[in-house]
């Protein structure tokens, strides 16, 4: 997270010479300077953006509910399902697989032998 915010802060530092350029060379109003400014840093720094703010996943997301029927035994019970981890994503998942506490145990003995962090 210090990383990130390191990060944050410097990439706002390498902005103020294209605010100072374009306040030294454009003839316009301030205000009018200054946005043009933030456009071209804009575009200048959105894959710097895209960096910093990319999402990591530290600790599993589990999305767990009640009454669902487990995807492998057909048991009606509280639900448990996997949605994110650094190397696995579901998120966007159409189909939806809800297991019960045992298989959903199974299920992680399963993607852990793949190599999926859990």
């Amino acid at each position: 997270m210090i990383k990130q915010y390191l990060l944050y802060v410097l990439r706002w530092q390498l902005s103020s010479p294209i605010l100072a350029l374009c306040l030294y060379y454009f003839n316009y109003s301030v205000t009018v300077e200054t946005i043009i400014a933030n456009f071209i840093g804009a575009n200048i720094f959105i894959g710097i953006d895209k960096h910093i703010f990319k999402q990591s996943v530290s600790f599993p997301l589990w999305q767990i509910q009640e009454e669902v029927k487990c995807v492998d035994c057909d048991e009606v019970c509280r639900g448990y399902r996997l949605v994110r981890t650094k190397n696995y994503d579901k998120m966007k998942d159409s189909k939806v697989e809800f297991r019960c506490e045992k298989c959903s145990e199974k299920k992680l003995r399963e993607l852990k032998s793949r190599g999926i962090d859990c």
